[in-house]
């Protein structure tokens, strides 16, 4: 590899760091929009309206509409902290290449130095001359200082030589680090398509009914939740659930109930809207515990407990992708950011399939 070569090609590095805040850039491959099932009430045609179920099938196909979304969603917010690494990165070893060229060119001022102070003396440094003096005490101190100019050198060029190698690695590092990035910002632009074509679906099937079909498809989403509730509270899950928050605990819920009645967001973390793992990130930031950004995340790396030793602060994460999380409040209630047009609520934990549980300050 051509050092100087390699290495002013990774300085360039610095000026493409304007671009990594562009994240929509990147091209992928469109994600088709889901067709709604078929009903017997013609979308067409508003004399005709949803029997009870026809819109109770509407109402499951919205709610899985709005849970892959919130899949792609966690996927989005994954390459987006990737993202954000992978700038830092970039960002540092960016700083020590140019510190790297910096230091080879001192270096090599010194050498330069060296060899035209020699050419300067016969080609003999100072310390060789007074080697050769017939005096005995000049001799012995010219011996000395040859010996010094002869480590001096060495040291000069085996620093020389760990400079240029560290450059080199630097430059790989930044190469390495630069190509993850474009993977990520490639991800976010797929996570965002499919987010917006979930949403955008769900929405188009929402807009098709009236104002009371509207207001009935959300009565049959809490009828839904309160029996998935009462079914949970029923199978004694929750019977020796009697845990006291930590100190973090109560300050996490303290934070996120605080939230209540604030929209979903998808990607947000506040202050004005969040996503449901947005809002748990940040009431733990908040209690000083900084967690995982995402569900699935904060599932796969934070301590798993049973239910049974569940308390206030807890994560209860859900579905069997861990596209979705709330935190247990007490009682057998959570406190989460549901879904585009639903605001940050109180809600039963047992309302959605409980995938399992996790501690942040275990």
């Amino acid at each position: 590899m051509n050092r100087r070569h390699c290495a002013t090609a990774a300085i360039t590095l610095v000026c493409a760091l304007a671009l990594l805040t562009s994240t929509g850039q990147a091209s992928a491959a469109p994600v088709p929009e889901p067709s709604p099932s078929s009903s017997s009430a013609s979308p067409a045609d508003p004399s005709q309206h949803y029997s009870n179920a026809d819109l109770e099938k509407v109402r499951e196909q919205i709610e899985t509409l709005y849970r892959q979304a919130g899949a792609a969603t966690d996927a989005y917010n994954l390459a987006e902290e990737q993202t954000k690494k992978q700038s830092g990165e970039i960002v540092k070893l960016a700083k020590a290449i140019v510190d790297g060229q910096a230091r080879i060119a001192a270096l090599k001022d010194r050498a330069g130095a060296q060899a035209r102070e020699q050419y300067r003396n016969g080609g003999l440094p100072p310390g060789a001359q007074l080697a050769l003096s017939n005096d005995p005490k000049l001799f012995l101190d010219g011996i000395n200082k040859v010996r010094q100019s002869q480590q001096a050198s060495k040291s000069l060029l085996t620093e020389l030589n760990q400079t240029q190698q560290d450059l080199e690695t630097y430059t790989q590092d930044a190469s390495a680090n630069w190509e993850k990035l474009e993977a990520n910002r490639v991800k976010q632009a797929k996570a965002k398509k499919k987010i917006n074509a979930q949403i955008k679906a769900a929405e188009k099937l929402e807009s098709r009914l009236e104002k009371k079909e509207r207001d009935r498809l959300r009565q049959l989403e809490q009828d839904a939740a309160n029996r998935a509730q009462t079914a949970w509270l029923s199978s004694g899950a929750v019977k020796d659930v009697s845990g006291e928050a930590s100190e973090a605990g109560a300050a996490a819920v303290a934070f996120a109930t605080a939230q209540i009645g604030k929209p979903y967001v998808w990607g947000a973390e506040g202050p004005g809207s969040y996503d449901c793992s947005g809002l748990t990130s940040r009431a733990w930031l908040a209690a000083k515990r900084p967690i995982p950004r995402t569900s699935q995340e904060q599932w796969r790396l934070l301590p798993r407990i049973d239910i049974q030793d569940m308390r206030p602060g807890d994560l209860i994460i859900y579905h069997a992708d861990a596209s979705h999380v709330g935190m247990y409040v007490g009682d057998g209630a959570i406190v989460h950011s549901p879904r585009p047009g639903r605001n940050v609520t109180l809600a039963g934990a047992g309302s959605m399939k409980i995938l399992g549980v996790v501690r942040p300050d275990k």
